[in-house]
């Protein structure tokens, strides 16, 4: 038997993971709209579904879309004949932000590499602070390639179940 969508409950957790998403770092709106996109049935939504489902303005929900659409959280797509957008959650929403963090990730590696030279190379306090910054970063990058080829052999064996 088929549970019923109960729309408070929905309501609710959209309320509980967008404030989750926000300790973690994300601005307030684009994380509240990630959590509705996520627990709507077809994962897309209009400028004015989004506006009238959290009682928000429209310029609000244009900028954090934006920064959605920015970081690859979610795709915006053209209504076939008309003249609205409709923002659509990825299914590889998490895969796509951490990946790109990932690039991120290399380029403050690679200019802290460069600070440790300037500071007085890694004999330096501030060197060895900074050596060690690139030593992690590079040892997480590294990790986080080999967690993309486990997780893309797990999400083929997910997705033919």
């Amino acid at each position: 038997m088929q549970q019923v969508r109960d729309e408070q409950a929905v309501a609710a957790y959209v309320e509980r993971f967008g404030d989750v998403l926000t300790d973690a770092g994300m601005p307030r709106l684009a994380s509240r709209i990630f959590a509705a996109l996520l627990a709507d049935d077809d994962g897309r939504m209009t400028a004015a579904e989004l506006t009238e489902t959290l009682e928000v303005s429209p310029a609000a929900v244009s900028g954090a879309v934006r920064y959605l659409t920015h970081v690859g959280m979610i795709g915006k797509e053209r209504e076939r004949g008309s003249r609205r957008d409709v923002y659509v959650v990825r299914a590889e929403a998490w895969h796509d932000a951490i990946m790109s963090r990932d690039r991120v990730m290399n380029e403050i590696m690679r200019s802290m590499a460069r600070g440790v030279e300037a500071v007085g190379g890694p004999e330096t306090s501030a060197g060895r602070r900074l050596q060690l910054s690139v030593d992690f970063i590079d040892f997480i990058t590294r990790r986080l390639g080999d967690l993309q080829e486990e997780w893309s052999e797990r999400r083929a064996k997910l997705m033919a179940d």
